[in-house]
């Protein structure tokens, strides 16, 4: 875009709509934020606010289809499908089984490795311009294996990120594993320390960019749902939101350009924007308490088990789990039992009382595991920027930054043809 736009409005008040709004804030753009909830809240609130390089590859991986197939087979398992007539759903599994090759599989990962690293330099970059206290901590990410063949099978995926990212992890087997973090039980067979990654609790960090964003006179509006785009006739750009819900008076915010960053919700746009934006919700779960007497230093993934465990300075996280159920935010207690279940094999003191908070969040999943940046067909002057998956707070900053070059015309700092929706449909 080249028209230079003033006013910016910035749709979703996630990590992603953050960072946009930051970035576009110091370009010097007058910047609205609206979100339909409380600013932070959604799936940038209970995330388990891993921050993580290492994670290049998607879940679309060879075998992967068949993994899931299997765990689907079982009564209490961390992957899950309501099964109902959704032809939406019925195409993002189909694309999800192509992307499942290899070669696609590298070509998903080298677009999120840009994201990745660039992120991690702007967050370092961030902790030292705006002073970010939101419990950032530089201690790695392990991947904790309870079988010797959980271990090797992962050694070849460590190979493959090595050769192909230049992103390897410390092998620690048995006790040298125990050594390094000695919440865990005797009896795992090993883990693989990623030590590049990081961690941060994410409501601390939304809070503190909104302290941020004031700072830099972003004006923000909360509970405030965007309906549609109005067009303007004699450009045919959009030249403002209509916003307000059944309890309040609609009115229209007007600007220049736009940023849709609605996470998961971002399909509800998709034909006003003539761009396809195949996003699933696929739902979450995390339990907050206060931290355990034995508490672990190094945020842990049981992979075998598929639940994360967050040591932040003033809490522990455990969180996972996938159901594609739609848009259904309920929380199901004997699904959220099943985090305690998978860690209890682990340490020594999986959890501790009381819990604080019980969440549930839509991650906006896209088959490849791909963002969808860019413009839309539609509206010229309208960026989306949605459908991070499970690594939103990972590529946050270059996400926001790439909004916002796109959305004013500057010049982009990472390759964007891998994430433009008009190119992804």
């Amino acid at each position: 875009m080249s028209n230079e736009p003033n006013h910016v409005v910035v749709i979703g008040g996630g990590v992603i709509g953050a960072y946009t709004a930051y970035y576009l804030a110091r370009q010097g753009r007058r910047v609205t934020l609206i979100d339909k909830g409380a600013f932070g809240h959604g799936c940038s609130h209970g995330n388990c606010g891993l921050i993580c390089p290492s994670h290049v590859l998607p879940l679309s991986q060879p075998g992967a289809v068949s993994k899931a197939l299997k765990a689907m087979l079982g009564r209490n398992t961390p992957f899950k499908i309501k099964p109902r007539f959704d032809p939406e759903l019925w195409g993002w599994l189909w694309r999800f089984m192509r992307a499942c090759k290899k070669p696609a599989m590298l070509a998903s990962g080298r677009a999120r490795a840009a994201l990745l690293n660039s992120s991690m330099e702007l967050y370092l970059k961030l902790l030292d311009e705006e002073g970010l206290d939101c419990e950032w901590e530089h201690r790695g990410v392990l991947f904790v294996y309870m079988t010797e063949s959980g271990m090797e099978h992962y050694g070849q995926t460590d190979a493959l990120v090595r050769k192909h990212f230049g992103i390897g992890a410390t092998r620690y087997d048995g006790d040298a594993l125990i050594e390094l973090e000695p919440a865990l039980r005797p009896g795992v067979a090993g883990g693989w320390h990623y030590e590049c990654d990081a961690h941060v609790r994410p409501d601390r960090l939304m809070a503190e960019m909104k302290r941020v964003l004031n700072k830099h006179h972003v004006t923000i509006y909360e509970h405030t749902p965007v309906n549609h785009f109005i067009r303007d006739s004699a450009t045919g750009k959009a030249r403002a939101v209509f916003v307000g819900g059944p309890e309040t008076t609609g009115h229209d915010i007007t600007a220049d350009a736009f940023v849709l960053a609605t996470g998961a919700l971002a399909p509800k746009f998709q034909e006003a924007l003539g761009v396809r934006l195949r996003i699933q919700p696929g739902k979450g779960y995390s339990i907050t308490m206060p931290r355990p007497e034995r508490c672990p230093a190094i945020p842990m993934i049981f992979q075998e088990h598929k639940v994360a465990v967050t040591p932040m300075r003033t809490g522990y996280r455990l969180g996972s789990l996938m159901e594609f159920n739609g848009y259904d935010d309920s929380i199901e207690k004997h699904r959220v039992k099943l985090l305690e279940i998978g860690a209890r094999p682990y340490l020594y003191e999986p959890t501790a009382e009381p819990i604080e908070e019980t969440w549930t969040g839509w991650r906006p999943m896209t088959p490849d595991g791909v963002p969808l940046i860019g413009p839309s067909r539609t509206f010229s002057n309208v960026v989306v920027a949605a459908g991070h998956s499970m690594v939103g707070m990972s590529m946050g900053p270059a996400s926001g930054r790439l909004a916002a070059e796109l959305v004013t015309g500057q010049r982009p700092h990472v390759e964007p043809r891998h994430y433009d929706p008009r190119l992804r449909g």
